[in-house]
């Protein structure tokens, strides 16, 4: 396993980390998964023998039942794991119950620390953007947070490119913690990070978290040009957000397909490759429904596509440019170089 400096920090994550949506099977999410203490235990223990360290999860998934099982799992091996939890989302009623608040910030962190059965959280991040409060406010909140030593480094997570531009600012304007890295949805389903995320997470070291890298499942090889869906998917309960055009989807798994059989992996072994090739990129979270699942993709580490083979799928799952990045590219690409291809 590699393992890369998350952001500009000193912490050390493995480039593949392991998500814990599945855990707990409470309301909405018991659609992705119901991994209990004892699964979820072996699940760890695999994760672990590949080198994993970083375990990441929120107080939303399971209504905070996920870092209850997630924080029994783990038990004595805590300190040698990098914890990450997340802080926005209401899951109780009531007035102050979401958002980024300092109220609602300090609150749910004590509540998940009371869960996860610790005494400090590693990586703590912002799971969306609150127009609603100042972002001094939560910043602020973050940073007092780390001060008392309930909480190491503050993240973000779903931020658009501004958003956390501005949260660069306000914090180096105050002399607070700034977020070390930006959780985001990343595939080569879902490249719209591309235009502003990558850039900025470039220009500001702000290390890359990708969740959803198989894209819901999308890219994980059970979903063929002309094969009948499968059985068993999350995806026969839940949307794929965003907009998913079908060509482009096949034209993705054709090329992920013709590269796997090449190489004697799975298809999502090579999907998860590519995100782990992407610049800015420190760790790819996955996610499994079983051992099996979780045994193979943790094997994407153990091999490297080539630069060759990052540029075919780039080819293959390649969009318009948005304005003005065509704008600059068409007319001012000598002063606006392109990001590298790959790290």
């Amino acid at each position: 396993m590699e393992y890369r400096m998350l952001g500009g920090s000193g912490l050390e994550v493995s480039a593949l980390s392991f998500g814990t949506m599945t855990l707990g099977g409470e309301g909405r999410f018991a659609a992705m998964g119901n991994v209990q203490v004892d699964e979820a235990r072996r699940q760890i223990e695999i994760c672990r023998e590949a080198g994993v360290n970083l375990f990441d999860t929120a107080d939303a998934y399971s209504s905070g039942k996920s870092e209850e099982v997630l924080g029994q799992a783990l038990g004595a091996q805590r300190k040698d794991v990098v914890v990450a939890t997340k802080v926005f989302f209401r899951i109780e009623p009531g007035a102050n119950k979401n958002g980024l608040s300092r109220t609602h910030i300090v609150e749910s962190c004590e509540a998940s620390l009371r869960r996860l059965g610790t005494d400090y959280i590693d990586l703590y991040q912002a799971h969306n953007f609150d127009s609603l409060t100042p972002l001094e406010e939560t910043l602020r909140a973050f940073d007092d947070l780390i001060r008392t030593g309930k909480i190491r480094y503050a993240g973000c997570s779903n931020y658009a490119g501004w958003q956390a531009m501005k949260a660069a600012a306000i914090s180096e304007r105050l002399g607070i913690a700034r977020y070390i890295s930006q959780q985001i949805n990343y595939s080569l389903l879902a490249r719209d990070a591309e235009h502003e995320l990558v850039p900025v997470g470039l220009d500001q070291r702000l290390g890359i978290m990708a969740w959803s890298p198989l894209q819901f499942g999308l890219l994980s090889g059970k979903f063929r040009r002309g094969q009948a869906r499968p059985a068993e998917s999350r995806l026969n309960t839940l949307d794929v957000p965003g907009t998913v055009e079908e060509e482009r989807h096949y034209r993705i798994v054709d090329t992920l397909a013709e590269i796997a059989e090449q190489r004697g992996v799975s298809v999502a072994q090579a999907a998860l490759n590519w995100v782990m090739r992407k610049p800015c990129v420190d760790t790819v979270i996955l996610g499994a429904r079983n051992e099996q699942q979780l045994r193979d993709n943790l094997a994407a580490a153990q091999w490297s596509l080539t630069e060759a083979e990052v540029a075919r799928l780039d080819e293959a799952s390649a969009t318009a440019l948005p304005y003005p990045h065509w704008h600059q590219q068409k007319f001012a690409g000598d002063r606006n170089p392109p990001a590298k291809a790959s790290r």
